[in-house]
């Protein structure tokens, strides 16, 4: 990450002195109104090199990011802006966003401490042990929304409680299919709704609402989803074997949690911190903090860490390194255990700020040029409902996600094209949030040229094709949000 951000300023400030230059050639030029075919360009830009820049040549995001804002900033200084006018426009761009910002930073520490108190692993600990063999495709599912919740990670619940419900699968004789589309959809349950997790608190950032705010509109598309997968998981495992099957994995990750942390009520209370807090609504980023100071307090005075332990772990994330402790051998710790429990910091959401940023570059400069402007106003004389808005940000979304094949990318670049129409329709930001995850977050694991697909396929052992159609919560969500739109069902409109 700091590789990139030092090549990012080293862009800015060679675009600082080029546009400087060409400031002093044209200082008076007439500042002109864009045509469709002009500011269309800065997109066509952004689904060129999303399309090309990250599948095909792999660039980091950032970059690619970085890259249509160059082609936007030609098109500002063909009509008439200067360095100054773009400068003050990605400036106001991020200012806005500055609580939201503070928000993603907040995050980081949050789970830094929550680990290496022993919050978040006594959640996990006590929600693994819920697992059900009896019905195991509902089980796969509710366990691995669980640990997704309590960790805000897919990948982390996939690679954890994930392993341990297919190995059950497997030897129960079990269809492997259908138990990892339950897992890929409980893992991404979790990833939507976890106020932890880094896609659910940009969906929040990106379209300035309150990230609660967000999660509870989005009850109303997932909540509806996943009862849908839930009750088909219980029809397919209805005749299953009902044979108990103890799993090596888990005892092994249960008895090492045991060793690292001493269980305690009181290790609940960052969370009902936080649970109160958001109920009375509290600001959040101040909340989280409160709740990561009590956290470090109880990572000191119950589970015995330095001070310098966990201040290491809010800045830089958790680490099992960390524990000294009779009978614990952190070399000889589980894979499954070091990935779960190994993460956090303020310096892990540094990638997703800088992306964000980069995201502000673009989106201001486009913003300030009026080409957003033209666009959207073009679309307002197609699209006269709100079904229309939200269908039309469903399938934009869904595009984004097949070209670039990562959610950040849908996320950001959908917000910024649909974010002032939402506006003048008087549409909640919670709809564009709640659709943004709905159509990008959850998506990507169905698209095989994904990372996310890549990732479910490679760690559960099942081919993404073949977990597709069970994984029912990914793929209807949407088709709920475009359901509620049609019928004004949950439509939220801003208060006058």
């Amino acid at each position: 990450t700091e590789g990139l951000f030092g090549r990012f300023l080293y862009l800015q400030s060679l675009f600082h002195r080029l546009m400087t230059e060409a400031n002093k050639s044209h200082p008076s030029k007439e500042i002109r109104r864009p045509t469709m075919f002009v500011a269309l360009l800065p997109m066509i830009a952004m689904l060129f090199f999303v399309g090309v820049g990250f599948p095909i040549l792999k660039l980091p995001i950032p970059i690619i990011l970085l890259l249509p804002s160059v082609v936007a900033a030609i098109v500002a200084y063909y009509l008439g802006y200067t360095w100054s006018d773009l400068q003050k426009a990605i400036s106001d761009k991020i200012g806005q966003s500055t609580g939201a910002l503070l928000v993603l930073v907040s995050v980081g520490m949050l789970i830094g401490s929550w680990m290496i108190s022993g919050t978040l692993p006594m959640m996990i600990y006590y929600g693994i042990q819920i697992i059900d063999t009896r019905v195991l495709y509902l089980s796969a599912f509710l366990a691995t929304a669980i640990v997704s919740v309590l960790s805000g990670t897919s990948y982390g619940a996939v690679g954890t409680i994930g392993v341990v419900v297919m190995s059950i699968a497997a030897t129960l004789q079990m269809s492997l299919p259908i138990t990892a589309g339950a897992v890929v959809a409980g893992a991404y349950f979790g990833d939507k709704l976890s106020p932890l997790s880094d896609t659910t608190v940009l969906a929040a950032a990106i379209t300035n609402t309150d990230i609660y705010e967000h999660i509870r509109h989005m009850l109303w598309t997932t909540v509806p989803a996943s009862l849908l997968g839930m009750a088909v998981y219980l029809i397919a495992g209805f005749n299953s074997s009902q044979e108990a099957v103890s799993s090596e994995l888990v005892s092994t990750m249960m008895t090492q949690f045991n060793q690292i942390y001493h269980w305690n009520i009181l290790l609940l209370l960052p969370l009902v911190i936080v649970m109160v807090g958001s109920a009375m609504k509290y600001p959040t980023a101040p909340l989280m903090f409160v709740s990561s100071v009590v956290a470090c307090l109880l990572a000191i005075f119950i589970q015995g860490f330095s001070f310098n332990d966990v201040c290491t772990a809010c800045a830089n994330g958790f680490n099992v390194n960390m524990v000294h402790k009779a009978g614990f051998d952190a070399a000889a710790a589980s894979s499954a255990v070091v990935r779960l429990l190994n993460r956090g910091g303020m310096s892990s959401m540094m990638g997703i700020l800088l992306i964000t940023y980069c995201a502000f570059v673009f989106g201001g400069i486009v913003s300030c040029t009026g080409c957003l402007e033209v666009m959207l106003e073009k679309l307002q004389t197609k699209v006269k409902t709100d079904a229309g808005i939200i269908s039309s940000t469903v399938a934009a979304s869904l595009l984004m996600s097949v070209i670039g094949g990562v959610s950040y990318l849908s996320i950001i670049v959908t917000a910024e094209l649909f974010g002032d129409v939402y506006k003048a329709r008087g549409l909640a930001s919670c709809n564009l949030s709640r659709t943004l995850e709905d159509s990008g977050t959850v998506v990507t694991a169905l698209i095989p040229w994904t990372g996310g697909a890549a990732y479910m396929a490679a760690t559960l052992g099942v081919a993404t094709i073949d977990y597709l159609p069970w994984a029912i919560m990914n793929y209807t969500g949407f088709m709920f949000a475009i359901f509620y739109a049609v019928t004004g069902i949950s439509i939220k409109k801003i208060r006058s």
